[in-house]
Formats: C-alpha cells, sequence, structure tokens
C-alpha cells in the first residue's frame, strides 16, 4: 500500500497524538502517504452539559467508527480511555502503541496541592471518576463542569481554583515535562500529579487504541508494529474490569495495572510470563463512598473479571445503579 486514510477527532490533541503516530508509521514504511481525516464526534459537539447526562458509550468514537465501517478511513486513532468495553461489530483494536504517563494532573495558577486549595475550592472536571475521588479527599470542593478542547479548559483557570487535566494530554502536547511547569501561551501554570494510591485513572489512560476493520489483513499487519505488549496486557486487564462492571467511561470507575515480570522477560513461546497487578475503584458521585479493591494473576481477562465482580458484589453494583436512576 502507498496510501491510506487514517480519521482522528478534529480536537488540537487528538490531532496531535495521530501526529505521532503517523510520524512513526512512516519512520517504519518511509514511502507510506498517510492523509489525515477529521471528524466530529457526539461528545465534540455537545460541550455545555457533564459527559454522564448525555447518555450512551462511545460518544468520541461512533461517528469515526461508522467512517471506518464505511471505507473511508483505513484506520483511526482514538485515546483508549474514549473506548467502551466492546467496539463496533466488525471492527477491532489492531495496536496499542506504548503507554504515556497514565496519571491525572491537578493544575493550578499559584502552584497550591490538592491539600492546599482554600477552603471551598472550586475544581474544574466533568468526570464523576475525578470528582468522586478528588470530593473523598477534600468534601469540601465545589466541582464545575469542565468541557471542551484542552485549550478551553486550561483557560477556564481565570476563573477556577484548579483543574483536572490527564498528563498524557499536555506531555503529548510538549506543554508538560513532569516536573511542575506547564507551558500555555505565555501563562504560568503548575501541575501536581495526583498520586495513585488516592486517584486511580480512568481505564486505559495513557494509552492510545488504533482501530481498524477486522478483515483488513494489511493495515493489521502495518499497525503491529507500533504495538507494546506491555501496554497491552495492562490495558486488557483494566478493559476485562470495565466489561465486568458493565461501565462506560462516563461513570466513576477507575483501574490501573500493572506488571511484574517474573523472570524479566515474555517467555519465546508466547506464554505470558507474569504476574499482572490490577486496582480498581467504583465511587460515588459525591465521594462519600469509594470501594476498592485489589486483584493479582497471570491472565490479564482473568484478573479484570475477577476484580469487576468483587467490586460490584462489595457494593459497586448498588452505586452504579443509583447512578443509572439519577441520570435517566
Amino acid at each position: 500500500m502507498r496510501s491510506i486514510v487514517v480519521g482522528t477527532r478534529r480536537s488540537l490533541l487528538a490531532k496531535t497524538q495521530t501526529g505521532h503516530v503517523v510520524t512513526a508509521l512512516q519512520k517504519e514504511f518511509p514511502d507510506l502517504i498517510i492523509e489525515v481525516k477529521e471528524i466530529v464526534t457526539k461528545g465534540d459537539r455537545i460541550i455545555d452539559i457533564p459527559l454522564a447526562e448525555v447518555g450512551g458509550k462511545g460518544l468520541f468514537i461512533s461517528e469515526i467508527e461508522s467512517t471506518l465501517l464505511s471505507g473511508d478511513i483505513d484506520f483511526a486513532v482514538h485515546s483508549l480511555k474514549d473506548v467502551p468495553a466492546e467496539v463496533a461489530p466488525g471492527l477491532m483494536i489492531g495496536a496499542i502503541p506504548k503507554r504515556e504517563d497514565e496519571r491525572d494532573l491537578l493544575i493550578t495558577r499559584e502552584g497550591h496541592t490538592l491539600r492546599m486549595l482554600p477552603i471551598g475550592a472550586r475544581i474544574g472536571t466533568s468526570s464523576l471518576r475525578r470528582s468522586a475521588q478528588l470530593r473523598n479527599v477534600r468534601e469540601d470542593v465545589q466541582i464545575e463542569v469542565l468541557r471542551g478542547n484542552i485549550d478551553t479548559r486550561l483557560r477556564r483557570l481565570e476563573e477556577l481554583d484548579a483543574i483536572v487535566l490527564a498528563a498524557a494530554g499536555l506531555k503529548r502536547m510538549n506543554w508538560w515535562d513532569g516536573e511542575a511547569d506547564i507551558s500555555y501561551h505565555g501563562d504560568k501554570l503548575i501541575g501536581f500529579p495526583l498520586p495513585l494510591q488516592d486517584f486511580l485513572p480512568a481505564v486505559g489512560q495513557g494509552a492510545l487504541a488504533l482501530e481498524c476493520r477486522s478483515n483488513d489483513e494489511t493495515i493489521r499487519a502495518m499497525l503491529a508494529v507500533l504495538h507494546d505488549p506491555a501496554t497491552a496486557m495492562q490495558v486488557e486487564a483494566e478493559r476485562a474490569f470495565l466489561k465486568a462492571v458493565g461501565g462506560s467511561c462516563q461513570v466513576p470507575i477507575g483501574a490501573y495495572a500493572t506488571i511484574a515480570y517474573k523472570d524479566g522477560s515474555i517467555e519465546a513461546d508466547g506464554e505470558r510470563n507474569v504476574v499482572i497487578r490490577l486496582d480498581g475503584m467504583i465511587g460515588a458521585p459525591d465521594g462519600a463512598e469509594l470501594i476498592r479493591g485489589v486483584q493479582e494473576g497471570e491472565d490479564a481477562q482473568r484478573v479484570g473479571q475477577q476484580l469487576g465482580e468483587h467490586l460490584l458484589y462489595a457494593g459497586g453494583d448498588r452505586i452504579l445503579q443509583q447512578l443509572a436512576i439519577e441520570t435517566r
């Protein structure tokens, strides 16, 4: 193949991370011409209400999947945290590149940590997962709806005490180097990563999903050169957890998997010589109740499913049912 088309959302961040994928592919296939097709999704059009109130799964990928199924594009680049536990029939995640920073980032102008923020501080986020964990640590904070692209969200710091964004996006934009200061159009902003022991990320946060048609062997083979097995095992466990609890990326669910190799490698015969540890959380949006658990094992799917079942039984099912009633 000499020319292919990749689909992406129209936001600056989406186009930037798609650009990283295009560059990586062209490094492997120097003669390949890749056209980028921008697609507006339902999640991009509705920016004035919280995601949890919009309803449905795949808010940021459904239109892209339709374009992929029609053949107008050959593959798509998604933030994996936006991808539901199951993709559309006829499609598959063809590759998962190496994961970027999985943490959430608290961003302020004054350099305050979460515990340093003033009483009743206004924090911008539209994520129920983030709201639940923020309020669990600081029940006094006020959560403000924060939607729109990354530029729009950062500008809201003119009126809010803090906002929370995914660290991966800022790193991919080269606006944050992992230390403290954020470079954003000359403004001095300071970001503090929220510790994983208190703030579990969204399922797949920091990872990308390269989605293609299941029957397109040529594209699948091409995307495979960017696939990272370790990241894939992490997100396989996390997504199995998401599927087990019946959730989408708009519910108060967090999960993060880590991998320990028994002998420092994966055996040549393909057997997974690893131990997977998965931390998971289901939380009430007001932070009054967080149900957390840990599961370890050698099979990512089984680890995720077992942890999901455990947390549902421990009270997560009740929380999710109540949330479903409230958002009808």
